[in-house]
Parts: C-alpha cells; sequence; structure tokens
C-alpha cells in the first residue's frame, strides 16, 4: 500500500503543477494586455463569448482541480494495487524499463489506449456523466485545463491491458503523467496554429478547441491525447474552421461544483426511474448522450 501512495507522490503531473499555475498567470496578463474597448464589441457583438478569464469561472476551474488531486490519490492507489496484482500473477512477461523501446511501445500504448477511453466518454452516457466536467466552461484557456473531474473510475479500468501485457505498474502512471502534462498547453487561445507537419502528427490547441467545441460540426471530434493520428485513422478527425463555442450543448446555469460534478448522474437516474422497459433503461445509461426512446 505504500509503495503505491509513494508512487503517487512522485507524479510528474504533480510536480508540474506549479508550471500549470505560472502559465494560467502569464495567459491571464496576456489577455488583460488586449485592448479593452476591441474586447467588450466583441463580447457585445457576440463575436467572441467566452473570451478570456471569467473570475468565478477561474475559480470553479481551480476548486475542481484541488479535488481532482484528492479523489486521484483514492483512485489511482486502488489502480495501482490493482495493476500491481495483474502483473506479478498474470502477465506472461515483464517488459524492462531499461529498454527505450519499451518506453516508445508504452508511450505510444497508453496515448492508443486515451483515445479508446475518451471516444467512450464522449459516446456512452454513462462514460460521458463523468467527463462532461471538464468541458462545462464557455471559456477555454488555461484554467480549463485543470477543469478535473473527480469521477476516475472508468481510467482504472482503461489501462488493464498494459499491466496484463507486462508493462511495470509504476510505468503506467508514469507514462500518462507525462500524456496529462502535453495536454495542458492545448487549452488555449493565444497560440493559433503550428507548421502543417506538426499539426498532422501532434495534437495541437487548434485541434483540440475543436473538441471542446459545442458547435454541430465540432460535436464528438479530435479525442487524441499527444497524437492526433488516431483521430485521423478512425475518422474522428476536423479541422477548426471557426471559433469554436466552447462548453456543453445546453446552458449549464451554475458554478457549483457538485452539480458539474454530478448533476448528470441524477439526470441519468432520473431517466432509468422513469422508464419501465428494460430496453430503454440501458439506453439511458449506454447510448450516446441525448438519447431517448423513438428519438435516436
Amino acid at each position: 500500500m505504500w509503495e503505491a501512495f509513494k508512487h503517487n507522490l512522485s507524479d510528474p503531473a504533480g510536480a508540474a503543477v506549479p508550471f500549470f499555475l505560472l502559465f494560467m498567470v502569464i495567459e491571464m496578463a496576456a489577455v488583460r494586455r488586449e485592448d479593452a474597448h476591441d474586447k467588450q464589441e466583441a463580447e457585445a457583438s457576440g463575436d467572441r463569448p467566452g473570451m478570456g478569464y471569467l473570475k468565478e469561472d477561474t475559480r470553479t476551474s481551480l476548486t475542481m482541480f484541488l479535488g481532482s488531486l484528492g479523489f486521484s490519490v483514492v483512485f489511482r492507489t486502488a489502480a495501482f494495487l490493482l495493476y500491481t496484482v495483474i502483473y506479478v500473477h498474470l502477465a506472461p512477461w515483464h517488459l524492462s524499463a531499461s529498454n527505450p523501446w519499451t518506453w516508445v511501445g508504452v508511450i505510444i500504448g497508453v496515448d492508443l489506449l486515451w483515445y479508446t477511453y475518451h471516444r467512450f466518454a464522449h459516446r456512452v452516457r454513462i462514460g460521458w456523466a463523468g467527463h462532461q466536467a471538464h468541458h462545462s466552461s464557455v471559456y477555454f484557456n488555461f484554467s480549463t485545463a485543470l477543469r478535473q473531474k473527480w469521477n476516475q473510475w472508468f481510467e482504472v479500468l482503461i489501462w488493464l491491458p498494459l499491466p496484463l501485457l507486462g508493462v511495470p505498474p509504476w510505468m503506467i502512471y508514469f507514462v500518462f503523467s507525462l500524456n496529462l502534462i502535453w495536454q495542458f498547453h492545448l487549452h488555449t487561445e493565444r497560440i493559433d496554429r503550428f507548421p502543417r507537419w506538426w499539426e498532422a502528427v501532434f495534437n495541437t490547441p487548434s485541434h483540440h478547441r475543436v473538441h471542446h467545441g459545442s458547435d454541430p460540426i465540432y460535436l464528438d471530434r479530435n479525442y487524441g491525447g499527444i497524437l492526433i493520428v488516431w483521430d485521423r485513422l478512425f475518422g474522428s478527425f476536423q479541422v477548426e474552421q471557426h471559433r469554436p463555442t466552447y462548453g456543453l450543448t445546453y446552458p449549464v446555469g451554475t458554478y457549483n461544483v457538485w452539480t458539474l460534478q454530478y448533476g448528470e448522474y441524477v439526470k441519468i437516474w432520473d431517466d432509468v426511474r422513469r422508464t419501465r422497459r428494460l430496453r430503454d433503461k440501458l439506453g439511458y445509461v449506454l447510448a450516446p448522450p441525448g438519447w431517448a426512446p423513438g428519438r435516436n
């Protein structure tokens, strides 16, 4: 148990938190230097809603981030113990962390599994119930990157193939932390686009702005973590054509973190409870968000 907890303390993503906050402050300063008149004019015309930072929104994102740190220790410690049992007793071989090719394979494997999980979280309502908290802001900035979910049980399951294939349990979350560190810089409007070859291979702020868009053309697109090639291969890629409308497809109307984290679970329960057919009950849980009997 102590070894599992100790690995959480040495998590690279945890060590990167001061840098996350520093870059958030830098971005805030950059936004404030914009011409105030132009900003107000753009907001009034509806051209750039959700521009920059809003105090209440940022506070909500940071509160979610602090909560996610606590829940992460619990989930990751339990997951580490589970992975260790699988690695020791079920894996047919053990990969060496001293082999550079092991690192290459794990980095690619973690990114592919993240794509798989991320697509599941958008296309299956019970998965979306946890993940939607990250998409609930109508602002898109570095604080949005810290607006993390507290419900991480599906992430525990998605990494199960790795210890079974002989990946050391500590390596799984170490590499996933590197993946999350990469994803931080994707949450900004201050970076336009990188060179074409970079945009073709890697996930970038432009690609991720699409992912956070609620416009019909942008819905359920660009699930990649580090690499965007998975989206290109599996048909979920969308290039950024115009500035997205950020947030969910329905108004959230609250900064209450408990509602933002657990409100969708309450809605699922209400839908399941009021319908009679088992088929419809399962649909409300396992069908895509927005599904209803006779509608989809």
